[in-house]
């Protein structure tokens, strides 16, 4: 049976993900146009240039699965098939809500700091043991045990940045889960809806593209023959 507080929670965030996709928030729709104007809703698909292509869709953050899950796929191609580098084109996707959602893995470590998302996650940082307020998904410090996967070595770290930097991996943002999330954390406490969704949008890490919809950005891949990967 479920508490009050669940079923409460349940509701607000229907009404929330409701508004997020209406995209009535003036703030939000600022910065998906500016978004819009810098690269293009679909500008991302011009950097799908290999011949194994694949989206890897993580709505969850699952501590990493599926930034390990696209090293596995890289490096495999590359050591047991031959392949190069530049024959595999790989994309993740970064959205959802709550504290199992991927989406603050968007964000830099002054976000994760001042929004908590280290206990919103409920992921400790390996170095204190206490909720994290650095961004270890992007990049790790030496200590951090993150997974390396490939027979033939050495791979990258199965971080965002290492795999932008050394197998090309693409990453998308949803313009309308950062909307719920600014409704969220403004339910949490941290300020006003807009306002926080702004800031998070402007504290991007590095090479993150920011689509309206990830639903529509799925689908657009699937028309331009990319690979389905759930995760």
């Amino acid at each position: 049976m479920h508490s009050t507080d669940t079923k409460s929670r349940r509701r607000f965030l229907g009404k929330m993900l409701g508004a997020a996709t209406a995209a009535t928030l003036p703030v939000a729709k600022m910065t998906m146009a500016a978004a819009a104007m810098e690269s293009g809703h679909d500008k991302w698909l011009d950097g799908v240039t290999g011949s194994h292509k694949c989206l890897f869709d993580f709505p969850q953050h699952k501590k990493g699965a599926g930034l390990v899950h696209i090293l596995n796929y890289t490096s495999t191609y590359l050591a047991a098939y031959g392949a190069e580098v530049s024959d595999i084109s790989t994309i993740g996707t970064l959205y959802a809500v709550g504290g199992s959602s991927s989406i603050p893995m968007a964000f830099n470590d002054a976000m994760w700091a001042k929004y908590k998302f280290g206990e919103y996650m409920e992921l400790n940082d390996p170095h204190t043991g206490k909720a994290s307020v650095r961004n270890f998904f992007y990049k790790s410090m030496d200590g951090d045990e993150v997974p390396r996967v490939g027979p033939i070595g050495p791979f990258p770290a199965a971080t965002i940045s290492a795999l932008q930097a050394d197998m090309g991996t693409i990453f998308l943002l949803c313009n309308n889960a950062t909307v719920a999330l600014g409704m969220d954390l403004a339910r949490l406490g941290f300020g006003d809806a807009a306002e926080i969704t702004a800031e998070l949008l402007e504290n991007l890490v590095p090479g993150i593209h920011v689509v309206p919809a990830m639903v529509i950005a799925i689908e657009k891949a699937q028309a331009a023959g990319i690979s389905y990967n759930k995760q």
